[in-house]
């Protein structure tokens, strides 16, 4: 062989073997950034070639899959009870990518979690047969919230202090998740959810952090007990009324101006609801300790997953002491969503432990068999002791016996409460956020709920906007139905 042929060869060989490489790269690498790419059609073709995999609430399934007609997508996807439980379930659309429950679950439900694959499914290459999600929601205590809340804009979680266990996440206004999944109907719905002034797709109870209001002196309390600023809920404080904002010509107001807020005990200052008391101890604390605290109960947390993504609740850094004083009462920069309320409310209850809130209890295959057990596998930590939990406890059935929680006042249940009324707009000038926390223990069953409740009522007179009015009676029936 000469060298010219010699060279031809040897450069035709290192051209099969580029080939082989470049083949071999876009068979296992692009090709599955290609396969996983969400304009993909053929991913669309696949997902609803068959029906879905199911939510499941109290046993029964809250979606569906229809045949459609005149599409390569063979099914979409079909809600039972659409509105009442999108901030539970979110929706699978063949146009847009799916939300909450839908979208954390997709995999699952659509046949490709691998959990599901059968010797069989790996043998032929073919899509295992999809699985479902069975929730924690309780449709008596969603049922209430929803309907509670009514016309109102708000949102609202109970849980179960036991068990981690999420009973309710409403929101509202709401939507019917089924406008959303049919591709050719889907983007005039599309259109008209956001461009709704109320934002009916913002899940309120999960994903819209407000400022808290006074619901956020119970972490004050719990920081000052803890940290044994005071004994106990009935030892007087340093509370001068009125209490001027350190280093302003300022003082922080408090709306009871005859309530007996001049060195009053925590329980008294819970009572009545006394900025001066929990702005002042916001400072003799610090905002160190204080937002200890607050990320103990779970404010911070930037992956407060339930299984959804929850958004941050926020206990700010970096400020003076005035500011200190306005986050000891909910305000300045302090944020939270009711899921982040009821949390507080529900380690109080529990005797100072959380349990890891969850509203999936299980998912399975599809003959039942359960992949993965979240009640089982929730875990609790202690955030302040027993005996805080017992004197935050008595204070706060001390509010709804004899303070500002009188209408979540509920016959054979212990109930203890912290009402909030956020200011919203430079100088208050906006209608404020009506909020409400709670727990109630039944005195017959020994059933337990905690709950907490915001209520965005813009269109309602600054002087009806309160915690008691708005919100304690969207807690009330809200317990109600879980104690049953």
């Amino acid at each position: 062989m000469n060298k010219t042929i010699r060279r031809a060869s040897v450069f035709a060989l290192l051209l099969v073997l580029a080939l082989l490489v470049r083949a071999t790269w876009l068979q296992f690498y692009d090709g599955k950034a290609l396969a996983d790419d969400n304009d993909n059609r053929r991913n669309a073709i696949a997902t609803y070639s068959r029906p879905l995999g199911n939510i499941i609430v109290a046993g029964n399934a809250i979606t569906g899959s229809t045949r459609t007609k005149g599409s390569d997508l063979a099914y979409k996807r079909t809600y039972t009870d659409g509105k009442l439980y999108a901030a539970v379930t979110g929706y699978a659309s063949q146009a847009y990518a799916p939300t909450q429950l839908e979208g954390v679950y997709k995999d699952l439900l659509n046949g490709t979690d691998n959990r599901l694959k059968t010797v069989m499914d790996t043998v032929t290459g073919e899509r295992s047969e999809p699985g479902d999600v069975v929730t924690t929601i309780d449709p008596a205590v969603q049922k209430a919230a929803y309907r509670a809340l009514g016309d109102k804009k708000g949102g609202a979680v109970a849980i179960d202090p036991k068990t981690g266990r999420i009973l309710a996440v409403a929101s509202t206004p709401s939507y019917d998740p089924s406008a959303l999944t049919d591709a050719n109907t889907a983007g005039q719905a599309w259109k008209t959810l956001n461009a709704d002034k109320d934002k009916p797709l913002t899940n309120r109870a999960l994903r819209q952090p407000l400022p808290p209001g006074s619901t956020f002196k119970l972490v004050v309390a719990a920081a000052a007990l803890e940290d044994g600023l005071y004994k106990n809920v009935d030892e007087p404080t340093d509370s001068p009324d009125p209490y001027r904002l350190p280093g302003t010509v300022t003082d922080l107001a408090n709306e009871n101006k005859s309530a007996p807020c001049e060195n009053a005990s925590i329980r008294v200052a819970l009572r009545y609801s006394c900025n001066n008391v929990f702005g002042h101890m916001a400072v003799q604390l610090g905002q160190d300790k204080v937002r200890a605290m607050a990320e103990k109960f779970g404010f911070d947390d930037d992956a407060q997953d339930v299984p959804v993504r929850a958004y941050t609740s926020v206990y700010p850094s970096g400020m003076d002491q005035a500011q200190t004083a306005l986050s000891g009462i909910g305000q300045f920069d302090v944020t939270a969503t009711p899921l982040q309320m009821a949390m507080v409310s529900a380690a109080i209850a529990n005797g100072g432990k959380l349990v890891s809130p969850h509203m999936v209890s299980q998912i399975t295959d599809s003959g039942g068999d359960v992949l993965k057990d979240y009640d089982d596998s929730a875990g609790t930590k202690e955030i302040i002791s027993s005996t805080t939990a017992e004197q935050l406890q008595s204070a706060m059935q001390t509010v709804v016996k004899d303070g500002t929680g009188t209408n979540a006042l509920i016959d054979g249940v212990t109930v203890g409460g912290k009402t909030g009324t956020a200011q919203h707009g430079e100088n208050n000038s906006k209608t404020p956020y009506a909020w409400f926390t709670s727990y109630g223990k039944s005195d017959s069953n020994g059933k337990e709920v905690a709950v907490a409740v915001m209520v965005e009522q813009s269109d309602a007179a600054r002087s009806e906007v309160s915690g008691n009015g708005l919100a304690a009676p969207v807690a009330r029936a809200m317990m109600q139905a879980a104690l049953k």
